[in-house]
């Protein structure tokens, strides 16, 4: 029954006391953090010919009882396999986020997709990176690289949401606690934690000029370097002005030395895509210049820029799959708002809105009156989050459409220099915005 039940039913043994709103992101978080394993073995060097020891495993590495393998190992490995693991990811939560259109409650009959039948949407996904596999290759490489560009550029403002969120209630709460407990302490964590952030972004900001930029050449690095630096030293003093501080009491450098070194970080993601070797680096070995043939050595794809943007895309999914914001602009914007008055407890709920069967305390369903998230806007974010990670684990390098040249293209630098922008155009705008709208309410 639990293949085709709620999501309570799959965890209640032993995540008593689980929503179901809660449960049910948790395991499409699971698919998407599968898929993204799946990912990562296909694109990791070497796999391709550790396969090839398999007898009659790949084409061309030997026969089993005299017969001769059909199977080129190519085909699903590398570029090629994490752009179809992809797409395939892209297009599962695409049609659950068609499917859970104007969802309002667990009483709903399409909300019984969205929380159960697990087993059958296991079936479905991998039947769709089964079927995303029979792609012809020509075009579909070249095409499917811009869809990534976008919504990767989506996802980031979506990280930059967040961290912006989080950075406003990290502060908060922190001043919060100074005012009813020990204040020295507190005061201390917080400027403690924000010179270390500021020297980490300083640092940072050192190397950069130091790999990324040559005293001749290289203007387009010193440009985006120069230009973010300047932009942080903006944020970081608008943030501490008295007109600022005596509109929002709680902004202050912690938020400000955050954003610092997140765009530090995308700045230096951009820099690491220059399709240009002399100002680069980390230029990956199979750019323009080069063809991927079997010749060349293998390179390594997991550059220090990409792991670190794997563990903020972790961190990022879980955050929008366990947590709502305290700021109800940010839930407003995000379509989540977990409220007790529009998330009722199931029928038969004890205290706390758990069922109590023998005095254990079990999973319930909390979207009985109402849904405590948008289903839909959820899907989306998973869709973004799998372009994301797709562009990610290829180093948003582009293949070509017979997949043996792969280029390092300028697109991928303006997308991450124009996100980084926009991320500290939007956490100014928090600070200005109670001065410039008084009328509204910003608390």
């Amino acid at each position: 029954s639990c293949l085709c039940g709620s999501a309570p039913c799959l965890l209640c043994g032993c995540c008593p006391s689980a929503k179901n709103s809660t449960i049910s992101r948790l395991l499409f978080t699971l698919f998407l953090f599968l898929g993204t394993l799946v990912s990562i073995i296909m694109i990791i060097p070497g796999v391709e010919k550790e396969l090839h020891k398999l007898p009659g495993f790949c084409e061309g590495s030997g026969s089993v009882l005299g017969v001769q393998t059909k199977v080129d190992c190519s085909s699903f490995l590398g570029h090629k396999a994490v752009y179809r693991m992809g797409f395939a990811m892209a297009a599962f939560f695409c049609l659950f986020a068609a499917l859970t259109v104007c969802v309002r409650s667990s009483k709903d009959p399409r909300a019984a997709l969205h929380n159960g039948f697990w087993f059958f949407k296991f079936l479905v996904l991998v039947g769709i990176t089964v079927g995303a596999f029979y792609i012809p290759d020509g075009a579909f490489t070249s095409v499917w690289f811009y869809f990534g560009v976008v919504g990767s550029f989506l996802f980031i403002l979506i990280q930059l949401v967040l961290l912006i969120d989080l950075a406003h209630s990290w502060s908060q709460r922190w001043l919060r606690n100074a005012d009813e407990g020990s204040a020295k302490g507190w005061y201390a964590a917080l400027c403690t934690v924000t010179f270390v952030f500021y020297a980490a972004s300083i640092a940072a900001v050192v190397l950069l000029y130091v790999y990324y930029t040559k005293p001749e050449g290289c203007t387009e690095g010193k440009a985006f370097i120069s230009i973010n630096l300047i932009l942080c030293l903006i944020i970081s003093v608008v943030s501490i002005l008295p007109k600022i501080q005596e509109a929002q009491p709680h902004s202050g450098l912690l938020q400000a030395s955050l954003i610092t070194l997140y765009t530090i970080y995308v700045t230096w993601s951009a820099l690491a895509n220059v399709p240009t070797q002399r100002c680069n680096p980390t230029l990956l070995v199979r750019n323009s210049t080069g063809s991927a043939t079997a010749t060349e050595p293998l390179t390594t794809w997991w550059d220090a820029p990409s792991i670190v943007g794997l563990v903020i895309f972790i961190l990022c999914t879980l955050f929008i799959s366990l947590r709502s914001s305290d700021h109800p602009q940010v839930n407003k914007l995000m379509l989540t708002e977990e409220s007790g008055a529009r998330a009722g407890a199931g029928a038969g709920a004890g205290p706390g809105g758990a069922d109590e069967e023998g005095g254990v305390r079990r999973a319930y369903d909390n979207e009985q009156d109402g849904v405590s998230y948008s289903y839909t806007f959820f899907h989306l974010c998973l869709l973004l989050a799998a372009l994301y990670i797709m562009m990610t684990l290829t180093n948003w390098y582009r293949p070509d459409e017979s997949l043996q040249v792969l280029r390092s293209p300028w697109t991928a630098v303006w997308v991450k220099i124009c996100s980084s922008w926009a991320g500290l155009l939007l956490y100014l705008w928090t600070l200005v915005a109670p001065l410039v709208l008084p009328d509204r309410d910003f608390s």
